[in-house]
């Protein structure tokens, strides 16, 4: 039981460094998208801001979250697989890994300077991690389910 608590609190902490990182990402290329910097010193920020915070801070708080998290639901008693919050618990990390690959593709498009997706389309984006964010902390505290 001593190392379930470890476990846990190492869980959260990687949970709370990945969801700053797919709050603040999008929001990223809202301001990459809008600064009209084409080129120059400007383009080089973004970029650089871009891709150390995805392999700096997210791609490893992700990581570390599945590895914590399943280990976790690997601790014998703590998920009742017979109830349903598990499982939408799953479909939410599901999606959150989803959002974060595809804030990885959308980086790569602005580096290429492929991107056509508007500052707009990035805001409305960015409100899929607090969606996804609700249906997990519910399903794992209130279980509605």
């Amino acid at each position: 039981m001593d190392l379930y608590v470890w476990i846990k609190s190492l869980h959260v902490i990687s949970v709370i460094a990945w969801m700053a990182g797919l709050f603040y990402l999008p929001r990223l290329f809202v301001y990459h998208v809008e600064s009209n910097a084409v080129s120059g010193e400007t383009e080089a920020l973004f970029q650089t801001m871009e891709r150390r915070l995805l392999r700096a801070i997210m791609n490893p708080a992700m990581i570390s979250s599945w590895i914590f998290g399943l280990w976790l639901v690997m601790t014998p008693g703590i998920v009742d697989w017979s109830a349903f919050w598990p499982y939408t618990k799953l479909a939410a990390i599901l999606g959150m890994t989803w959002f974060h690959m595809w804030c990885a593709g959308q980086r790569k498009e602005l580096l290429a300077g492929t991107s056509t997706t508007t500052g707009r389309r990035y805001r409305m984006m960015n409100e899929v991690p607090t969606l996804l964010l609700l249906v997990i902390v519910f399903s794992v505290i209130a279980r509605p389910f």
